[in-house]
């Protein structure tokens, strides 16, 4: 249940709620932000995104091919300003964060993204985010180009083909993972939303700090209120946190959602232990 002390998380809410085009990615990557920046200014940092793209604009002449286009935006974000791919410090949660990222200059492949896009769509440049595995890209979308045009901006902006995208996962997952052409399909803004919270819970969980994981399945379950997984993972966490009664409730939606899942067996175990105990904890 959302209260009155939760103002972002109903308006992330109600924006994700829009039809996926008419969602405003950097508004929705802040208001994330806001849940552990409470006092964020998002219209600022909205405001900044706008400078940035206003600084991009004076450089277009209009009619430039893809490559110069593509040139003149890791001019300005990589080379001019200084943006950068966090490989020290990966996991740290501010790389997740876009007001930590605009401000800190460094973050993610998602991150970076996120604002690679968001300043490219305010100029006109046609951009898409890729859910690749393991590391987000962006593609360009333009019709002026006859084959794929990726974009990797953790590494300041270097373009890759299908054949070099192949080989990074080859080298990710070791074989692992056989590449498959819809690894390159356009992600959907509620797909990006996703991939970021979900690095985040498992950022959090990494470091057992459930009440914060416990935040950010609540922005999941804004996203897809109806997902039986995202309904289990919040009773999972609830029970981390000894919200017994809660953690049943979950688990009890879950089962009913999806009587035949693979570890219902285990999840119906674990909801009568919880009954038995939750009495208890009253």
């Amino acid at each position: 249940m959302m209260s009155e002390a939760q103002p972002a998380r109903r308006a992330f809410a109600a924006l994700v709620a829009l039809p996926d085009d008419a969602i405003d990615l950097a508004q929705a990557s802040l208001l994330i932000a806001r849940e552990e920046y409470p006092g964020l200014e998002v219209g600022r940092y909205l405001s900044r995104l706008d400078e940035m793209a206003a600084e991009l604009r004076q450089r277009l002449r209009g009619g430039e091919v893809a490559t110069s286009r593509i040139a003149h935006l890791n001019r300005l974000l990589f080379e001019e300003m200084g943006f950068r791919g966090n490989r020290d410090e990966y996991y740290d949660p501010r790389n997740s964060f876009l007001n930590d990222v605009l401000d800190r200059r460094i973050g993610i492949p998602i991150s970076l993204s996120t604002i690679y896009l968001e300043v490219g769509r305010r100029v006109g440049v046609p951009l898409a985010g890729v859910a690749f595995p393991g590391h987000f890209l962006v593609r360009y979308v333009g019709r002026d180009v006859s084959e794929e045009v990726l974009i990797d901006p953790f590494n300041r902006g270097t373009m890759l083909t299908v054949d070099e995208c192949r080989r990074r996962l080859e080298e990710m997952y070791e074989g692992a993972v056989a590449f498959r052409p819809e690894f390159l399909r356009r992600a959907r803004n509620k797909e990006i939303l996703e991939r970021m919270l979900n690095n985040l819970k498992a950022i959090y969980q990494g470091q057992r700090d459930f009440h914060r994981a416990l935040r950010v399945q609540e922005l999941l379950l804004c996203v897809s209120p109806a997902s039986a997984r995202e309904i289990r993972d919040r009773g999972l966490i609830r029970f981390r946190l000894a919200l017994l009664a809660q953690a049943a409730d979950d688990l009890d939606a879950y089962l009913e959602a999806a009587p035949d899942a693979p570890d219902a067996a285990e999840i119906r175990e674990r909801v009568q232990e919880l009954r038995r105990l939750s009495p208890r904890m009253n």
